[in-house]
C-alpha cells in the first residue's frame, strides 16, 4: 500500500524551513542508533529535528511494514474493527494504515515523546481523522482498550523486564487483535519470538505469520523476517544519500486473536528458487520447516512463480 499522498505533502511542509544538511544529520543518527542501540531500553528519537527526520525517513516504511503484516493479519480475521489502540504510536504511521485498511477512524494514539505527538496531531489533521492523542509511557501503563491494538518499533526500545510485562499489558487491551511489528533483525526477530511465546501462554491465538502456535522450529542463529518495498520521495532520496527509486523495509510481526481463527498452511521463508521448470520453496508448516518442490505439472505452479518470500502457500 503507497504512503498516503497527503501525509507526504504534509511532512514535506513541515521540513520547508529546516536545513537539509541538519536533518539529514538527524536521519543518519536515527539509523545509527536503530541499528546498534535496539533492544537496550533507550530512546531512539528525541528532540524536533530527530522528529522531523524521523517523519520524512521512517514513516513510509514503518506505514509499509505495518501495512503487509495487518493485511496477513486480517487475511485471517474474520470480524469487524471499530475501536484502535496504537500504543508507543510515534508520529501515527501504524495508525494511519490501520485506518486505510480497516476504515475504523475510532483511533487513540498513546506516545510518551510530546513532540512526537505534536507532529502526528498535524499528520492527522492533514488526512481528516479525528485521532485520540495521549501522553503516557508504555512502561508506566496505559488506559483502555480495543477492537485492534497495534504496537510497532516500541518493543526495541524497551528493556527485557519491560518488554515482558508490555506484551502483557498488549493483550490485556486487545479486545479481538493485537498486532506486534518490530525489527527485521535477529535481535528483533527474538523479541518477537519471545512476544509469541507469552502471548500463547495468556491464552491468545496466533493468527499470523506462523502456520501453527508450536515452537518455532528455526535453527539456532535463523531468524523469520519480512519484506515491504517503500517507494521513496525526493526528499527521502536526500536525507537517505541514495538515488534509488525505492527501499525495502525488514520486518518481523506477530499477530494474536481472542478467537482461533486459523491461519495459513504454509509460510514462505526464503525467496523461492528458480531453475528451468521447476521452482523451489523453503516452507514453515505446521509439521516443521521443509523444501518443496513444485514443478510446471504441479497446478500450483502459477502460484509459485508469482510468490515471495514472506507469502503464504
Amino acid at each position: 500500500m503507497e504512503f498516503p499522498y497527503e501525509l507526504r505533502c504534509e511532512i514535506e511542509r513541515l521540513l520547508e524551513s529546516e536545513n537539509l544538511k541538519q536533518l539529514t544529520a538527524a536521519a543518519e543518527g536515527i539509523s545509527s542508533r536503530y541499528r546498534s542501540e535496539s533492544g537496550t531500553g533507550k530512546s531512539l528519537v528525541s528532540g524536533r529535528r530527530d522528529v522531523l527526520a524521523y517523519a520524512a525517513v521512517r514513516m513510509p516504511a514503518t506505514f509499509g511494514a505495518v501495512s503487509k503484516a495487518l493485511e496477513a493479519a486480517l487475511a485471517h480475521f474474520d470480524g469487524e474493527i471499530n475501536s484502535i489502540l496504537d500504543i508507543g504510536a510515534g508520529t501515527g504511521a501504524a495508525s494511519f494504515a490501520a485506518n486505510l485498511l480497516t476504515e475504523c477512524e475510532n483511533i487513540t494514539c498513546v506516545e510518551r515523546e510530546r513532540t512526537m505527538s505534536e507532529i502526528g496531531e498535524r499528520l492527522a489533521a492533514a488526512m481528516n481523522l479525528p485521532i485520540r492523542w495521549e501522553n503516557r509511557d508504555i512502561t508506566q501503563g496505559f488506559h483502555g482498550s480495543a477492537d485492534l491494538v497495534l504496537s510497532s518499533y516500541c518493543m526495541n526500545e524497551l528493556s527485557p523486564a519491560a518488554r515482558t510485562e508490555a506484551v502483557k499489558r498488549l493483550w490485556a487491551s486487545a479486545e479481538k487483535l493485537l498486532l506486534i511489528v518490530d525489527t527485521g533483525t535477529p535481535v528483533g526477530y527474538s523479541q518477537l519470538k519471545e512476544a509469541r511465546d507469552i502471548l500463547i501462554s495468556e491464552g491468545a491465538h496466533i493468527i499470523a505469520p506462523c502456520p501453527h502456535e508450536g515452537a518455532c522450529p528455526l535453527d539456532e542463529g535463523d531468524w523469520c523476517h519480512f519484506t515491504a518495498r517503500i517507494a521513496r520521495s525526493k526528499l527521502h532520496k536526500q536525507l537517505k544519500g541514495g538515488d534509488a527509486p525505492y527501499e525495502d523495509e525488514k520486518f518481523c510481526f506477530i499477530a494474536a486473536s481472542r478467537e482461533d481463527y486459523g491461519r495459513c498452511e504454509a509460510r514462505i521463508l526464503r525467496h523461492p528458487r528458480i531453475d528451468s521448470g521447476r521452482i523451489t520453496l523453503k516452507l514453515c508448516t505446521a509439521g516443521g520447516i521443509c523444501e518443496r518442490m513444485v514443478t510446471k505439472k504441479d497446478p500450483r505452479f502459477k502460484a509459485a512463480r508469482k510468490s515471495d518470500c514472506g507469502d503464504e502457500f
